[in-house]
């Protein structure tokens, strides 16, 4: 899960691709009763004149359990795009990386943090518990 920029930069690979399957945490889903399955890692960088690296990342992922509401089994497929800025210098409003590699993980968890829903439903219009 990590980009080595400096020997990207050495190849002349100023930009590129690159894809990985992660299995995250189990504390990272933060819906109630549900659980992340593999995520599917895919993106774009390039390197810019300043060292900056500037990332397309796009995660992938089923997110299962039970139906917030009624909860009866439900699952969602999840796809979410980040763009996101790494920088050699330390700063407030993006991630950092030391000048040599940059580590994906937290960037991939923030994504996958932001890309899940407050709920899981098992079906669009589900009515809740039927107590009848």
């Amino acid at each position: 899960m990590e980009l080595e920029v400096k020997k990207l930069i050495a190849h002349g690979k100023y930009a590129g691709s690159f894809s990985f399957d992660y299995l995250p945490p189990e504390n990272l889903c933060l819906v109630p009763l549900c659980k992340i399955g593999e995520v599917k890692v895919t993106g774009e960088y390039e390197i810019f004149d300043d060292d900056s690296v500037g990332i397309k990342l796009t995660v992938n992922y089923l997110l299962a359990g039970q139906c917030s509401y009624c909860l009866n089994d439900a699952k969602k497929e999840i796809s979410y795009i980040s763009e996101i800025l790494f920088v050699p210098q330390n700063d407030d409003e993006n991630y950092y990386y030391d000048g040599n590699k940059i580590d994906l993980k937290t960037a991939v968890d923030d994504a996958i943090l932001m890309s899940q829903p407050h709920i899981l439903l098992c079906k669009e219009d589900c009515k809740g518990i039927d107590v009848t």
